[in-house]
């Protein structure tokens, strides 16, 4: 497959495996105090490796508006990088993003022109050619600029991925009144309204002879056919079927030639296959965003937000009640503020101060009942809550060695996550506390354990940290099912060879033998 190369490429695809693993510090919490919804600040690179112990593979949906690279100053973002630079930045999260997504999960990303060309190859390369699903073009204006010095730029790309094509299935959209505008009754059928359809399929005489007889025109008497590059869509029994139950039409007088099929509105089907042109009258334009973000922050507002109904759309294309969205480049909060209303779960990250001055007076204004965007058409009234963190300090210091504030959750669920690539399925969320079992769980027939109290230096059998007889009998005790081997993250081991080999322990010296990834 052709790849993308750039001044700095392979630094850049290189750069993801590099990132350290960062804690998650709760700041406040706005409504329920275990909601699962988290409003992050900080760098999204460090954000996302924070993240993959507990999420990979949970992610339902990613919809990210990175900065377009357009060479313009706005107010909230540096969107003015070199090309080369903003391909590096681009590549190592898109690598992370996909560690994130569930195998039936989708990535949408809105682009313009600058860089929608490159971002398409570089994003063939992160999630396989195979898996590009379809580029959407978003009408996002209907007045033309009259400073333009060529075209006006009318619109902008959405691209979209799947984590795996197999396993993704794409939504409906929902009927509307315009797109039953096309079931008349033009016969009085007491069936209802229907519409016509061809009876004809693109086949030849050649390829499908049985579907290539004569039909009496039931007005004229004639015996008509279709051409031979174009043959009837239906059998001869299934033609009598029709011709039963009243479905052929021929027009008000009988003046077509060849006949329709009726389709009534009772059958068809409860939502609508989306096409890749969004028009402003279905999906709204950026001037009405301003608008949304201007109504929430008349002195400050966001210079770039995306409108609630494109991101209503595309939430409603790609999940679930309850599944999980993630927005990278949250900007001024509309995806988690849709996503919200909507009833899925998410996670958002900036990085700048706006994370704190608009995401966070956006959201706790969601929870509380705020009635603009998308509010009226989902039935929202409030309710629910997230929890604001930032970025802490890395799980090691400069020296490789585990910080002496990392407490047990954190760390565990790094590890299981190094040892695994899954996420660590009894992990609290971010901020929450729990009572921890060193037994983490069993990954195929390996039960894994750590043994750490959060106080490293400390090699006192008592302080949990050592492996003993007496801690591996606990151990047992919390498993007595389990016959096959373990492994055994801790300070030291009291074990001989021959104890450890009998019963299959293979143990971890912390912090030396944890790997940095």
């Amino acid at each position: 497959m052709p790849e993308l190369h750039w001044l700095g490429d392979r630094k850049a695809r290189q750069a993801a495996r590099h990132v350290q693993y960062r804690l998650l510090q709760p700041v406040s919490e706005v409504g329920a105090p275990d909601s699962e919804n988290l409003l992050i600040q900080g760098d999204n690179l460090d954000a996302l490796k924070s993240l993959l112990p507990l999420y990979a593979g949970r992610v339902k949906c990613i919809f990210i508006d990175p900065p377009y690279n357009t060479k313009s100053a706005f107010e909230h973002y540096d969107d003015n990088l070199e090309h080369s630079q903003w391909l590096s930045m681009m590549y190592p999260r898109l690598v992370l993003l996909r560690e994130l997504l569930s195998e039936d999960g989708s990535i949408w990303v809105t682009i313009d022109d600058n860089e929608a060309h490159y971002l398409k190859v570089v994003m063939d390369e992160v999630f396989g050619r195979g898996n590009f699903v379809s580029t959407v073009i978003w009408e996002k204006t209907t007045s033309a600029r009259n400073d333009a010095q060529l075209f006006s730029a009318a619109h902008d790309f959405v691209l979209v991925y799947a984590k795996s094509m197999s396993d993704f299935k794409l939504g409906k959209l929902e009927r509307t009144e315009s797109s039953n505008k096309a079931y008349k009754n033009q016969d009085d059928d007491p069936r209802g309204p229907w519409r016509e359809i061809d009876y004809k399929c693109a086949k030849t005489a050649d390829e499908r002879p049985n579907l290539y007889y004569p039909i009496l025109h039931p007005v004229t008497g004639e015996e008509v056919w279709p051409r031979r590059e174009r043959v009837w869509a239906y059998g001869q029994s299934e033609h009598e079927r029709h011709k039963r139950e009243n479905l052929l039409w021929w027009g008000k007088t009988g003046n077509y030639k060849l006949p329709k099929l009726k389709k009534f509105l009772d059958d068809a089907p409860a939502g609508l296959v989306p096409t890749t042109i969004w028009f402003t009258k279905e999906v709204d334009q950026t001037r009405t965003a301003r608008k949304e973000i201007k109504d929430l922050f008349p002195e400050d507002p966001f210079g770039t937000p995306k409108p609630e109904r494109l991101i209503s759309r595309l939430i409603s294309l790609a999940t679930n009640s309850n599944d999980l969205i993630l927005d990278s480049f949250l900007g001024s909060g509309t995806t988690a503020a849709v996503a919200h209303k909507m009833g899925r779960r998410w996670i958002g990250i900036e990085m700048g101060a706006h994370a704190e001055t608009h995401c966070l007076p956006r959201l706790t204004k969601v929870v509380e009942g705020e009635q603009g965007g998308v509010s009226e058409a989902v039935g929202w009234q409030g309710g629910g809550g997230f929890r604001f963190m930032r970025l802490g300090e890395p799980v090691f210091d400069a020296d490789g060695r585990i910080r002496g504030d990392v407490r047990f959750a954190p760390l565990a669920a790094y590890l299981w996550f190094l040892h695994t690539r899954t996420p660590w399925a009894d992990a609290p969320a971010p901020g929450v506390r729990k009572v921890p079992s060193p037994v983490l769980g069993l990954h195929g027939d390996t039960a894994v354990v750590l043994l750490y109290n959060g106080v490293l230096g400390d090699r006192r059998p008592q302080a949990g940290n050592v492996l003993t007889h007496a801690v591996f009998e606990d151990l047992r005790a919390r498993l007595p099912q389990h016959d096959g081997p373990w492994l055994v993250y801790g300070e030291a081991c009291r074990l001989g060879p021959a104890t450890l080999k009998r019963f299959g322990i293979a143990f971890k010296q912390i912090p030396y033998d944890i790997r940095r990834g």
